[in-house]
């Protein structure tokens, strides 16, 4: 059960929807935030469906003094930001590199992440332990895209710093007075996104002068209504596939690793019949969503799960609390991969439904294939407590460390 979970580890206390609870309404107004929270699956679902309302553009309801002196030009990081754009710009930027994600493409991959899945295992060693975020989960997805878009694989390190700064702060996120505690977070976070920039802009330089087979050239070289695309939206464009190319995977593996060591009556299961490694993966991105919450903003009054929203007003959409909604869920807390039906919110809906979400699936499917023929049990260690991302819009283990024997 989920309590279990949460209680032997301590996971996210503070998001309540793990201890079996669920708001009376589902859509609140944290009038101490300056947002809402919207905690239904229908009323998630509504919105993630229609960005004519629900704009996901949330940069323009920033207070300027979040980066005020920090050198920081939010118009200019979120050029070409899929995450961050609206229709019809949205849907040009996004055709621009569905072709990198076809079902064709993902799939032969398979090959390459199965031979990167065991190099990696292979210099982990034979001592009967598995550091799995640091020797597999991190790294794999982390290779993968960045063979993709064309930048090292090797420069991954750098790439952990920088994502480490981005999701440190375990504040809760404000658009009212901000306190020293969250604006040293902000600022710490905009570091690592700065840096991240720098690295990319100066690899479109490159490829400006010299051209390759890859990602990031034809991003380079593509053209959007007889224009090519600007310098900060290339940038921004790689920025957003090797963040989300990578953190998703890392979260879900660790994740599913973590469900089954909590329930080994479906790890036995998985082992026994590798069919059941699909709906494992699925269950525990409901189960346990990498990103919690995702936002929007209202371009008009709306009227949402009993509560009248006024234009101009950020949503907080919790879709780990979704995911834990009895009116779509049988038993939401309890981990259960054999449901019949299970229309989660882990990669999003409509048109902002996670591009990279067939990799994601890919690669968390041969990793745990492989996990399961290479050793004969994955368990957690007493007394080696697994580290949890400490950012409140994460749900994810940073450290997992294992026992293969």
């Amino acid at each position: 059960m989920t309590t279990t979970l949460a209680d032997t580890w301590g996971l996210h206390e503070s998001q309540f929807w793990l201890r079996g609870k669920q708001p009376a309404e589902r859509v609140q107004h944290a009038a101490d935030l300056g947002f809402w929270n919207v905690y239904g699956h229908p009323e998630a679902e509504e919105i993630l469906r229609d960005p004519g309302t629900y704009s996901s553009d949330t940069t323009r309801l920033v207070p300027k003094e979040m980066t005020e002196g920090q050198d920081i030009d939010l118009e200019a990081m979120s050029a070409g930001n899929l995450l961050q754009l609206d229709p019809p710009l949205h849907n040009k930027m996004r055709k621009l590199v569905s072709r990198a994600f076809t079902p064709k493409v993902v799939a032969d991959l398979e090959p390459r992440i199965a031979a990167v899945t065991n190099e990696l295992l292979d210099a982990a060693g034979g001592d009967g332990r598995l550091e799995l975020v640091e020797d597999l989960a991190y790294p794999l997805p982390v290779i993968v895209i960045a063979e993709l878009l064309g930048v090292p694989a090797s420069d991954r390190y750098l790439f952990k710093g920088w994502v480490d700064k981005l999701f440190s702060s375990s504040e809760q996120f404000s658009l009212k007075e901000q306190s020293e505690a969250r604006q040293e977070s902000v600022k710490t976070s905009l570091e690592g996104q700065k840096a991240l920039i720098e690295y990319l802009g100066g690899h479109v330089d490159e490829r400006r002068k010299q051209p390759r087979e890859d990602l990031l050239t034809k991003l380079v070289e593509a053209e959007l209504d007889g224009e090519k695309l600007t310098r900060n939206e290339v940038v921004n464009f790689a920025n957003v596939l090797l963040l989300a190319g990578h953190i998703t995977t890392t979260m879900l593996l660790g994740n599913a690793v973590l469900c089954l060591d909590t329930h080994p009556e479906w790890d036995e299961r998985a082992r026994a019949d590798r069919s059941l490694v699909p709906p494992v993966i699925e269950e525990s991105l409901r189960y346990l969503s990498p990103f919690a919450a995702v936002a929007r903003t209202t371009n008009r009054e709306v009227e949402l799960g009993g509560a009248t929203i006024p234009a101009d007003q950020m949503l907080m959409l919790w879709v780990a609390a979704a995911n834990r909604d009895e009116r779509v869920f049988t038993d939401p807390d309890t981990f259960d991969p054999s449901r019949e039906e299970n229309p989660h919110l882990a990669f999003g809906r409509g048109i902002h439904f996670c591009i990279g979400a067939p990799l994601a699936r890919l690669e968390g499917r041969v990793a745990l294939n492989i996990l399961f023929d290479r050793y004969p049990a994955l368990r957690t260690i007493p007394g080696e407590a697994p580290k949890f991302q400490v950012n409140p819009n994460m749900t994810g283990v940073r450290e997992l460390p294992l026992t293969t024997g």
